[in-house]
């Protein structure tokens, strides 16, 4: 089946209150048209056009490395004027499937149900819904088949009774649409062209009309206000978090956790309450994660624990280490198995070797640091001269003591140590000690000063 895609992304979401155009605005740390323009490639070899209007070019800049081709609607005359601006993009023999781009939630699966109906007729899909109020009923015929779409307005008490409500999310071939849609009238209160109309086309030329239920509401919620923004923000974290439970992670309260990208779990992992992943993390066996910590863009292996409240972001972390609490390893850090990384220290682009420690209150950025070294605490490696960056290289075994600052370009050798309170400005060899501080003097009978009256 050739499919081509349209999704509507016109719209202002005025109720959004927001300058940013609806669509960008992010579910799961993803616009809601990425979701969109997701689902749909997922489905195969598709043609995605999307139609935009409002803030058109922050869609289009935002979207530029993706496949997809961009209509603009530059009057907002209702959905079926806004489909008809791709009718040039239609591919011959096509099947179209029409979808909206703050609709973030909608399942491929569902979609290729809706794709299957569709090859003789026009295919919608619809929901049922506990409280229908507001939506136009679907009514079929003893067969099943379509009849039509009626707004409530319009519905006697039967027909109000119906919870089978029409979603607006559409397949049919692309050669019926391209002659309907010019053809639809205006003739409403809103003085708009819209797209159910093609389903009383369709009934009148006795072409079935097949529909097609959404199995979860959710699923085909539109948003168009924070409060839904927050709804389909939740559900979605819930899905999540379910799927992670069924895998066996355990989390301490699934109502607290937020993926913004992907999360890979190995066996027994642990998750603590308010934790945020970004991006793409894996997580490898038995790693636990402590209570309102971030992570993104980083690798965890088995049996790592990340203590409360500690940030991790574009970092590669091996089997048995302790990170935190209250750390941050900021790009390019690399931990090698069992590294400590303690209270209050940030790392940026440092290797920190097998077995070492750097335990407290210190920062270690652009090095490089060996095996079974102490850090001792308020370490500095003083790595920016206020243009360039340099490196500070510490071999294993190497001792630093409290409160140093190493000032690079800088070596300590293998073995070394470096006196407490030291200010390191050259090369240190192996086994050496290196002290640089200035020298004690104690004055007997010191007189503090006076505050004068």
């Amino acid at each position: 089946m050739t499919i081509d895609v349209v999704i509507l992304a016109a719209g202002k979401g005025t109720r959004m209150r927001s300058d940013l155009p609806k669509v960008l605005h992010p579910i799961g740390g993803v616009p809601m048209l990425g979701r969109v323009i997701e689902a749909a490639q997922q489905l195969g070899d598709v043609k995605i056009t999307v139609v935009i209007g409002h803030g058109a070019e922050l869609v289009r800049e935002r979207f530029a490395s993706s496949d997809v081709q961009f209509v603009e609607q530059t009057e907002q005359l209702g959905t079926g004027h806004a489909v008809a601006q791709a009718i040039p993009n239609f591919r011959a023999g096509a099947t179209v499937l029409v979808l909206y781009g703050d609709v973030p939630l909608v399942k491929t699966g569902t979609l290729q149900s809706l794709l299957s109906a569709s090859d003789k007729g026009p295919a919608l899909l619809s929901v049922e819904m506990a409280n229908p109020a507001g939506y136009g009923r679907i009514v079929r015929d003893e067969t099943g088949r379509v009849l039509a779409i009626v707004e409530e307005k319009d519905a006697d008490a039967d027909t109000l009774a119906i919870r089978e409500v029409n979603t607006g999310i559409l397949a049919a071939p692309g050669d019926l649409l391209a002659n309907w849609l010019p053809e639809l009238s205006n003739d409403n209160a809103q003085g708009e062209y819209y797209l159910t109309d093609v389903i009383e086309r369709s009934v009148s030329e006795e072409i079935g009309v097949t529909g097609v239920l959404a199995g979860d509401p959710l699923e085909v919620a539109g948003v168009n206000s924070r409060a839904q923004q927050a709804q389909m923000e939740r559900a979605l974290q819930d899905s999540r978090a379910l799927a992670l439970m069924n895998a066996g992670v355990t989390l301490l309260d699934p109502n607290r956790i937020d993926i913004r990208g992907t999360l890979e779990c190995d066996t027994d992992v642990a998750i603590d309450i308010n934790c945020v992943f970004e991006g793409e993390v894996k997580l490898g066996a038995g790693v636990q994660v402590g209570p309102n910590c971030m992570l993104k863009n980083c690798v965890l292996a088995a049996g790592t624990v990340v203590e409360a409240n500690s940030i991790i972001e574009d970092a590669v972390v091996g089997e048995a280490c302790t990170v935190g609490p209250f750390a941050r390893l900021r790009p390019g850090t690399e931990l090698a198995n069992g590294a400590k990384i303690g209270n209050f220290v940030e790392t940026k682009k440092a290797k920190i070797g097998l077995g070492s420690k750097v335990n407290h209150l210190s920062y270690i950025g652009d090095a490089e640091v060996g095996e079974g070294v102490n850090i001792g605490a308020g370490t500095i490696t003083c790595n920016y001269d206020g243009v360039n960056k340099s490196k500070t290289i510490i071999g294993d075994g190497a001792f630093i003591g409290s409160n140093s600052s190493l000032v690079a370009p800088v070596a300590i050798g293998t073995g070394a140590t470096i006196g407490a309170g030291s200010t390191i400005t050259r090369e240190v060899s192996a086994d050496e000690l290196a002290v640089a501080r200035g020298k004690q003097r104690n004055i007997s009978g010191w007189q503090r000063p006076i505050k004068k009256s």
